[in-house]
């Protein structure tokens, strides 16, 4: 074989691994990843009652978790990203950081807005207005990482995201809290809901403290952030197997880290411990591997669409679903003997309690409402609207 014909065989195998990687800019796996997120949401937020839940779609008590405690850390790393890859297109097609930083504050603005209004409706008493929420916490960490993201490097993203991590347990560890002392651990005893209460009282999720606390808002960040650094894999010039095998054998090791840890700072989804913010950014790792292998490596599509129908819309379907599910039980009738109940109590004991028992019962009305809203983004999938925030 001659010099040529090497350098050709090597030039064509490079081509062929190049191939292989699909462009970073749109992923149909992290589509799919995100939709799974929010139909795991609506799901776990809208059972037919909760006095009737299976342990697996339940937060865990305290300390522990479930996969329902999966889901938020789950959307958050998916933040992560997918702000870097936004970022990195936007660049290449002339953005300059100052453009990006107005972008990301009147991004992170509406994001919260939202979450006020969701957290207002329906009766806007800002008196007792929760502040704190989700899509409030999602806000806040999408700015403070991309601040980080924007103006350092990855070098500057990993100290920042150790410095999050071990800064928080330092707190949460060492300063007293009155009344309570050092490292109490307990919905009331941590250094949180201390804050919380003292800063943001009567506004809430709980009268003394709130699983979206100001101070867990760090340690919440830094799941953000272990999203940016797995976005610079994806675009890492490597085989798309590579890369599964990557982000697969990457998130076990970073999960078995976060499960290391317990002992020391234990697992705990209210707290957002650093523990649980190294355990979920592992699985969540895992979890994407195994989408990008099926979805977008082997091409396995159709029994992901759903999800994809999800993934793209998915503060809209959040925000409609919500708004419903409060609605539902607001407002409500009365029958002919003057009882009055709520429109979710008349559909769902008329024809969902006498179906099954209260457990399978709960269940199916949770289903039947992700399929209800799976149909309502359809239409917005089908004529190409995709409300972006």
């Amino acid at each position: 074989m001659t010099s040529s014909s090497i350098l050709a065989t090597g030039q064509a195998a490079a081509a062929a691994r190049k191939s292989e990687a699909p462009k970073p800019a749109r992923l149909a796996s992290l589509d799919v990843f995100r939709g799974m997120t929010i139909a795991g949401m609506i799901l776990v937020n809208n059972p037919g009652t909760w006095s009737a839940i299976y342990g697996p779609l339940r937060h865990a008590r305290w300390h522990g978790w479930t996969p329902t405690d999966l889901i938020f850390p789950f959307f958050l790393f998916i933040v992560g990203v997918s702000m870097m890859l936004s970022f990195g297109k936007r660049k290449e097609q002339g953005a300059e950081r100052g453009k990006l930083m107005l972008h990301v504050l009147r991004r992170s603005a509406t994001i919260f807005a939202i979450g006020l209004f969701l957290a207002a409706y329906p009766y806007f008493n800002l008196s007792t207005l929760r502040i704190p929420g989700v899509l409030q916490r999602i806000a806040l960490c999408y700015l403070f990482a991309s601040v980080i993201a924007l103006f350092l490097g990855r070098l500057g993203r990993i100290a920042s995201l150790l410095s999050l991590l071990v800064g928080y347990w330092v707190l949460m560890r060492f300063v007293p809290v009155p009344g309570y002392g050092v490292a109490q651990w307990t919905p009331d005893g941590n250094l949180g809901a201390y804050l919380d209460r003292t800063l943001l009282s009567g506004h809430l999720y709980q009268p003394t403290w709130d699983p979206e606390g100001l101070l867990s808002t760090l340690p919440a960040t830094g799941t953000v952030l272990f999203g940016t650094l797995v976005a610079d894999w994806l675009k890492a010039n490597v085989s798309g197997t590579r890369k599964a095998l990557g982000l697969i054998a990457g998130g076990v090791v970073v999960l078995l880290v976060g499960c290391a840890l317990d002992p020391i700072f234990p697992l705990n989804k209210n707290l957002w411990t650093s523990s649980f913010a190294i355990f979920t950014a592992g699985f969540a790792s895992l979890t994407l591997g195994v989408c990008y292998w099926l979805v977008d490596l082997k091409g396995w599509r159709a029994w992901a669409k759903p999800f994809v129908i999800f993934g793209v819309n998915p503060i809209l379907a959040y925000a409609l679903s919500g708004l419903m599910a409060k609605s539902l039980v607001t407002w409500g009738t009365t029958d002919a003997g003057g009882q009055t109940a709520t429109w979710k109590a008349v559909l769902y004991n008329s024809y969902f309690a006498p179906l099954a028992s209260p457990m399978n019962a709960s269940l199916l009305w949770a289903v039947s409402y992700v399929l209800l809203w799976l149909g309502v983004m359809w239409i917005f999938y089908r004529k190409q609207i995709f409300v972006k925030v």
